[in-house]
């Protein structure tokens, strides 16, 4: 039995406790961005830790064998903080992340680095945001735009486009009517990956809908990664 510290927040977060749980000892850390988010098994700690030193001071004060982190693949701070925590402790660290997703033919994809410059390089003027309300202020404002926004949690702050809460998976049906209702003539994501929200860009496709994607921040050189629940499964147990 081993005591396994997950840095979750994914689905694949999820499916990973319920595979380890109850052979090991298993912690999940959510970092409290959702009103309601989706508990995984085990035990649950939710708030951030102030950083690398304070999520290495938890783990100095908690019996921990292996951390596996496995965030949001644009968690990019909590993830540098992981490292920097593991390299610390000296506790083995794996990092888990789900694959991008693949361009296929027929996608019209615009490839940009930060969300400013997607606020930048919007080709068309009736905007599907699928971003997250922390990134809404990024794009609130700019003239001759009408925005449609989608995420879990109302915005923190007021903004001047239209805001749908919803939360994944979502189909293809739902999606192309959604676009269709409202005429979207751009859609904004990230490379997030995954099944639950991939049905948008299906659906974009099929209406010739440009995509402006935006690219994952690098992972930390020095941490492994894997980017399947199995592979992770077998590493923690694999793991001395």
């Amino acid at each position: 039995m081993k005591r396994v510290f997950i840095l979750g927040g994914t689905a694949e977060a999820r499916e990973l406790a319920a595979r380890l749980h109850p052979e090991n000892v298993v912690v999940t850390s959510l970092a409290g961005r959702v009103k309601a988010p989706r508990l995984p098994v085990g035990a649950v700690v939710i708030g951030g830790f102030g950083g690398s030193l304070g999520l290495a001071r938890w783990l100095w004060e908690h019996p921990v064998d292996v951390v596996v982190d496995a965030t949001h693949p644009f968690a990019a701070k909590m993830s540098e903080a992981a490292a920097e925590a593991a390299g610390m402790t000296g506790i083995p660290l794996l990092g888990l992340r789900r694959p991008g997703w693949t361009q296929e033919p027929g996608d019209d994809w615009r490839w940009v680095s930060s969300l400013e410059e997607a606020a930048r390089s919007l080709p068309g003027t009736r905007v599907f945001l699928t971003t997250g309300r922390r990134s809404l202020p990024v794009f609130d404002g700019i003239p001759g735009v009408w925005f449609l926004a989608r995420s879990v949690d109302p915005p923190d702050d007021p903004v001047s486009m239209e805001v749908i809460l919803s939360r994944g998976p979502y189909t293809l049906e739902g999606e192309l009517a959604l676009m269709r209702e409202h005429r979207i003539d751009t859609l904004v994501t990230k490379d997030s990956g995954g099944e639950l929200t991939r049905a948008k860009l299906v659906a974009a496709r099929e209406l010739g809908v440009p995509v402006v994607m935006v690219k994952r921040p690098p992972v930390p050189a020095e941490v492994p990664y894997v980017e399947t629940v199995a592979e992770a499964v077998a590493w923690v147990h694999a793991a001395e």
